[in-house]
């Protein structure tokens, strides 16, 4: 068992590698060689050139300015002098508020810590209650609750402090949701134009025999929306469209590249060999093949352009419809359409670089049957994944280690030897197990067909979220495999089961407070560095790398990753409430991971993460509720360690504590999500009616012409890749209805714009 020696010198070895990594960083973020890989958002707003442009060649990849090094920590006040207003103008309303998770959790355990050390500690550590007993103990566990004897009056110091942190928690809880809030709503009212601010996504649209989707869309928005609507998109499956456009681009940029060889050597005509990967087979002459390839693919996007426009099987029943202002939209997207609830579904359009465009084309009967899938395949994901994780904490303890290899015992009972096992095997373990989870859970969530990048993402940091409270939470506090734990769940009394964790939280406060030092420490330490990248982008630019083109796409810095980051900050908002009544020894390294976490992302946030989609912090009730689900799986995992105590007078009085949180739960749902999920109609005509006053003469169909158009119509680089967008921005044809139900439709469609079939089909005659 690991003593306080120990876990000293687990945190010798984990703050030596941070401080290892820190000082690598600040070393080599400021040679020239790898500017472009700590600085790449300013290069990609066009305020930062390279420095590898001028001056004497050493300095163009050495940085031989000596007194630079001296200042090498000047990057941790530089990230904290941006003021939050100019950092959502700089990053967005999003990495603002993702910043504010670390802050909240500095506002949480801050004063819980400073209150437990104060009140708790003393009265665990001055009881004799391990020392006289037979178990072996740790000096962390003369600090927890486990020093406490049975049926002590102790107890109420915790029961007391368990109401004191929940309803501390719960205030900074409402107190930041308030403010969140605030900031979304001050942010969409004052922010700049969008397209998506007058945009209704419709989905499920009913077919019809006599009219194509396009017609439909048309004559439905015209008729119950006649004063608002103003134009539409239908959505077209595109995806073999998209494959032959980006086989495209991979040419020319071939193409681009050998033109730019010959161009400096114009005495001999580059070559290529048409073999695989060009290793082998019959040599060519390269700018004549890949100009013959890009022509063939040409006339293949041709042919599939006419296919995917004219063929009625390529269009799906879904649209974007435009209005001309943004209260039309949203009383379209906050409403119910037609009796019939299945169909003509409205919601708000995604922002359109949000947009998941390959899943647009997935029908929309075919969604539940899909999650349902998923729903099964994360099930079985979850616990079979807990039987490597288990083996592998079996292995990473000193106990495990000796039973497998009795050899390497006299090697492992080397102090040294002995800590690093305690204190960094096993965090690292379960931190390799982890690595490909994301991935997996990312294809699982696009197989369910959501539609824009944010709500795959919030869906892939929900199900991480589960899997880490399972696998790593309860995983590491459970012995025995997954199936073994779920069998003993299933044939024991629900009251059992807090009982069953409650009693293994105190003697595995060991393990979590190494986790988050490898974790959380390391991990902020290696974030900064960017080592990976930083390897990539130099592997890139030395063999990859032909053209401007593919040097922006090397430094390309990626985003700050929501969907696996939200997620593991809240496995240390779990442990700081489960662990702060019972072992609070836990919160000190809790508020060092945060603290040091909130400096290094707001530097990355300010000068390396590009953000693709803004989503106005919508994620944030994710995060509210998870922080709200950890503080009731700590008061309900108390009450059963303190029933196995023999705390009869106290245990009983917990109960309300879940109660209350809930409640409390319920009432921040009602007051503050509907900023998340609805837009005001006062707010919309405010901003309406100054647009109008500001701009009386502003063409919106001109501004929406090609906003929600498939890229791979506007991106494909030939002259006629702008079919789509100009027939957007042609006056419509008149479209009449063929049906005869409709042929009194009070309103011709004189505001159609954004329907292709409106264009193919001409006017009609009934």
């Amino acid at each position: 068992m690991a003593s306080l020696g120990d876990i000293g010198l687990a945190a010798a070895i984990n703050i030596l590698t941070a401080i290892v990594f820190l000082l690598a960083f600040a070393i080599l973020r400021i040679q020239p060689i790898n500017d472009r890989v700590y600085f790449p958002k300013w290069y990609m707003k066009g305020l930062r050139s390279s420095p590898l442009q001028g001056g004497a060649f050493v300095s163009k990849f050495v940085n031989i300015d000596f007194r630079s090094y001296i200042r090498f920590l000047n990057w941790m006040p530089a990230a904290l002098q941006m003021p939050e207003p100019e950092l959502i103008e700089h990053a967005g309303l999003d990495s603002a508020v993702y910043l504010r998770i670390y802050l909240l959790g500095l506002k949480i355990f801050v004063p819980i810590s400073l209150l437990a050390f104060s009140v708790m500690v003393p009265v665990n550590w001055t009881n004799d209650t391990l020392k006289r007993s037979n178990v072996v103990y740790t000096s962390i566990d003369k600090l927890s609750i486990s020093n406490i004897p049975l049926g002590s009056n102790r107890f109420w110091t915790h029961l007391v402090m368990a109401y004191a942190f929940t309803f501390w928690t719960c205030y900074i809880l409402k107190r930041e949701y308030q403010i969140v809030a605030a900031m979304r709503l001050s942010f969409l009212a004052s922010e700049r134009r969008r397209p998506d601010q007058f945009t209704v996504l419709v989905r499920n649209v009913p077919p019809d025999a006599d009219e194509s989707v396009s017609e439909l869309v048309e004559h439905f928005f015209l008729v119950n929306h006649p004063d608002q609507y103003l134009t539409h998109q239908v959505v077209y499956d595109a995806k073999k469209l998209s494959s032959l456009v980006a086989k495209k681009k991979k040419q020319q940029n071939w193409l681009d590249y050998y033109e730019l060889k010959y161009s400096r050597n114009e005495s001999v005509r580059p070559t290529k060999k048409t073999g695989f990967l060009g290793l082998c087979g019959s040599k060519v002459d390269a700018i004549d093949f890949y100009t013959a390839a890009i022509e063939r693919l040409s006339r293949d996007i041709e042919l599939e352009k006419d296919k995917v426009t004219k063929n009625p099987k390529s269009i799906m029943p879904a649209a974007f419809v435009s209005f001309k202002t943004r209260w039309g939209a949203a009383v379209c997207a906050q409403t119910q359409q037609t009796r019939n609830p299945t169909i003509w579904l409205t919601e708000w359009a995604p922002e359109p670089r949000d947009i998941y465009w390959d899943n647009m084309a997935i029908p929309y009967v075919s969604l539940s049957i899909r999650r349902l899938v998923i729903g099964v395949a994360f099930f079985f994901l979850t616990f079979f994944f807990m039987i490597p994780i288990a083996f592998v904490q079996s292995l990473a303890n000193i106990e495990g280690i000796e039973k497998a290899a009795p050899f390497l015992k006299s090697i492992i009972e080397i102090d040294v030897i002995k800590s690093f096992i305690q204190g960094f095997l096993p965090g690292i373990a379960l931190k390799l197990f982890l690595i490909f989870l994301p991935t997996i859970l990312m294809i699982m969530s696009k197989f369910e067909g959501f539609i824009s990048q944010s709500s795959l993402e919030r869906r892939c940091a929900s199900r991480y979220y589960i899997f880490q409270f399972i696998n790593v939470f309860l995983g590491s506090i459970i012995t025995g495999t997954a199936f073994q734990q779920l069998d003993k769940f299933i044939h024991q009394s629900a009251n059992e089961i807090p009982k069953t964790i409650g009693v293994s939280i105190p003697m595995k406060a060991t393990f979590f407070i190494t986790y988050i030092m490898v974790d959380g420490w390391a991990g902020c330490a290696g974030e900064i560095l960017r080592l990976k990248p930083l390897i990539f982008y130099h592997l890139k630019n030395f063999l990859l790398v032909k053209t401007e083109k593919d040097r922006e796409e090397a430094m390309d810095p990626g985003t700050i990753g929501f969907n696996t980051g939200e997620p593991q900050i809240q496995l240390y908002f779990l442990l700081g409430l489960v662990y702060s009544v019972v072992t609070p020894f836990l919160l000190p390294y809790i508020i060092v991971f945060f603290g040091l976490a909130y400096l290094v992302y707001r530097h990355q946030i300010i000068n390396v993460y590009n953000q693709e989609y803004e989503s106005a912090g919508a994620f944030w009730p994710d995060v509210h509720g998870r922080i709200v689900f950890a503080l009731v799986v700590s008061q309900l995992l108390l009450m059963g360690l303190l029933s196995t105590k023999e705390a009869a007078n106290s245990t009983p009085l917990l109960i309300a504590l879940p109660v209350l949180t809930i409640w409390f739960h319920r009432f921040c749902k009602g007051s503050y999500e509907p900023a998340f999920t609805t837009h005001p109609l006062q707010e919309a005509m405010v901003k309406d009616t100054l647009e109008r006053t500001k701009e009386p003469n502003f063409n919106l169909k001109d501004f929406l012409h090609d906003a929600y158009i498939h890229p791979v119509f506007n991106d494909d680089g030939d002259t006629d890749s702008d079919v789509m967008s100009q027939e957007w921005k042609e006056e419509p044809v008149i479209v009449q209805t063929k049906r005869q139900s409709r042929k009194n439709t009070p309103a011709p469609s004189k505001h159609s714009g954004g329907s292709l079939q409106t264009s193919m089909h001409g006017t009609t005659d009934v």
